[in-house]
């Protein structure tokens, strides 16, 4: 029975890491990004067409995650900075309960807007399992970047200027 338990944890590993490396390997950058939808907890709504002629930053995070923590900030003062350069920055909480990310944000606030998970359907387009994941589109609407990770400020300025945003 050990033995078979075993078996069965090493597979589900195997195919965990095989789907994992499929995906790592996908470049998207260029690709149009994925039709989506999304609405704040402040109500605002969110898709491709009223994004067009817009940076967007999608930074999708939980409210365990202690990487997400330490750059949001980061995130908030990238916001605050390209806002008027027409960056668009999302903050996608992935399969939360509502009532604890509204706790954790009187606990923790964001400057920028805050999406659930059961208000968008851009978790599962970009397989955000493991956190914080950054995705940047261009004004066109293609996948300029991507940083599964943290990124740090100069990762971040590294993607906004892949979609053609910098600090002057």
């Amino acid at each position: 029975m050990l033995m078979r338990r075993t078996l069965s944890a090493c597979l589900t590993g195997i195919l965990l890491l095989s789907s994992f490396l499929a995906r790592a390997g996908d470049d998207e950058t260029g690709q149009p990004a994925p039709r989506f939808r999304a609405r704040t907890t402040t109500g605002e709504q969110f898709n491709n067409d009223s994004i067009k002629g817009k940076v967007v930053l999608f930074e999708f995070w939980t409210t365990w995650c202690k990487y997400c923590e330490e750059e949001a900030a980061l995130v908030d003062n990238i916001a605050r900075e390209f806002g008027d350069k027409g960056l668009i920055v999302l903050a996608v909480d992935v399969l939360e309960p509502d009532q604890k990310v509204k706790k954790y944000l009187a606990e923790h606030p964001r400057a920028v807007p805050i999406v659930l998970t059961k208000d968008t359907n851009l978790a599962a387009m970009y397989n955000a399992q493991v956190y914080p994941i950054y995705v940047v589109i261009d004004r066109e609407g293609n996948i300029a970047a991507e940083q599964r990770g943290s990124a740090g400020e100069r990762g971040l300025r590294r993607l906004l200027r892949r979609a053609g945003l910098e600090a002057q």
